[in-house]
């Protein structure tokens, strides 16, 4: 038996060289090597700094609101550098007693703490304290910007687009940002991609680097789902110049070299270099994945281990239910089903009745999951990976003519889906 095991992984990697032969190279690592040291951890250090610095001033004067909003987002950029929840926690702590102390910028904070609460997934609670400080003394277009955030979150579209018709302004980042991705939902790619190029021109003109950061990782991910492998690396590259330890940049760039060069060895470096200082849960199951593609399933399986016994601790709530759907539905399908219907009650998108629908498939409840699908996200999302669930589930029905027409649909979708989801 060991022997066979050993033998599955020779014969993986060996495809996984041939298959390197036969794609483009588009990455170099000597483009990236510089962002991949241990120490390369600027941002977190910085925010850190800036944590310690307005504690010290509040613990001085209780009474200082203004010191709360620069100390909840240093917690809050503590967070995304190190995948760190409690520090978000920590912020959505701030933002409240902010909002309770503050006489005039309780708007302000509301808008802010509805950030954290999207961070963390609680939309339907990010949406109730944005209405509620819309319809009182608020700065209403930045609070629509949210309102259409939020609504987008939630599946609630027609409510989406009544605030993005009030906000229509082609010379405003803001609004290009949320055509890009209204158009996106409908399908419409290349439109996607024309918002966020011109919303990178107002960011490169204001020389804004959190602008450009945002719009560079968001406008390459739409690159790689076109296919121009290139244009997304360039643009991950140019993130990395901007702020060296980025670490979705650096994910970004392993995903490029695992799914369209399908070279293993290289993701899994940057991924190893990347959970140094940071401990977000999903890394494990990029790792999975990596094992998986080589035909290590024991290894495959302990990563998925790893990743289930870290996010059902409490602090993390239901932040990382679609994976957990998604993992759970190969071996637990029942719990599967559970979650699916938990992140339901959390938002009602065709995306997560995709997850739904799914975990009933596996669950061997065939129609039930056809009846979702047909209810709930066919003709009603373009995501990948709900067609990619759609067509499992119309083959497993006999309804071929569907599961062709969506394989057909979906066959230019690695880089959203990776090289194991093909049909």
């Amino acid at each position: 038996m060991m022997k066979n095991h050993y033998l599955l992984i020779l014969l993986a990697l060996t495809f996984s060289c041939s298959e390197n032969a036969k794609v483009e190279r588009v990455t170099n690592k000597e483009d990236y090597n510089l962002f991949l040291t241990s120490t390369n951890n600027s941002t977190f250090n910085s925010a850190l700094s800036e944590k310690e610095f307005w504690s010290k001033r509040l613990r001085q004067d209780s009474s200082g609101v203004g010191d709360l909003a620069p100390l909840a987002n240093a917690y809050s950029t503590m967070y995304k550098s190190s995948g760190e929840v409690k520090y978000l926690l920590e912020a959505e702590k701030i933002y409240r007693k902010a909002i309770n102390v503050s006489a005039k910028n309780k708007d302000s904070y509301t808008r802010s703490l509805a950030q954290n609460l999207i961070s963390q997934h609680r939309f339907n609670d990010a949406k109730l304290i944005l209405e509620k400080s819309y319809k009182g003394l608020s700065n209403k277009r930045a609070t629509e910007h949210m309102l259409f955030d939020v609504y987008m979150e939630l599946g609630e579209y027609k409510k989406a687009d009544t605030y993005l018709i009030k906000l229509k302004n082609k010379n405003d980042y803001n609004y290009l940002i949320r055509l890009a991705k209204r158009n996106d939902r409908l399908g419409n790619l290349n439109a996607s991609i024309k918002n966020l190029e011109d919303a990178m021109k107002i960011a490169d003109s204001r020389k804004s680097i959190p602008l450009q950061i945002w719009t560079y990782t968001n406008l390459a991910d739409f690159y790689g789902h076109s296919g121009r492998m290139k244009d997304a690396y360039q643009l991950y590259l140019k993130t990395l110049q901007l702020q060296g330890d980025n670490v979705y940049a650096k994910k970004q760039i392993a995903w490029i070299i695992y799914s369209f060069e399908k070279n293993t060895i290289e993701a899994n470096r940057i991924i190893d270099s990347i959970m140094v200082n940071n401990k977000n849960p999903d890394y494990y199951l990029f790792k999975s994945e990596i094992a998986k593609f080589e035909g290590n399933t024991i290894k495959s399986k302990e990563f998925e281990e790893l990743f289930l016994n870290e996010v059902s601790k409490n602090k993390y709530g239901v932040m990382y239910n679609k994976y957990s759907i998604q993992v759970l539905a190969e071996t637990k399908p029942n719990e599967s089903v559970l979650f699916a219907e938990q992140e339901i009650m959390n938002r009602a998108t065709p995306e997560t009745f995709s997850l739904l629908a799914y975990a009933n498939y596996k669950n061997g409840n065939n129609k039930k999951a056809l009846s979702i699908i047909q209810q709930y996200v066919e003709g009603k999302t373009y995501e990948p990976l709900s067609l990619y669930y759609s067509a499992l589930i119309f083959k497993a029905n006999n309804f071929t003519n569907k599961y062709n027409t969506i394989k057909k649909e979906i066959s230019n979708s690695s880089f959203e889906l990776g090289p194991l989801l093909e049909l």
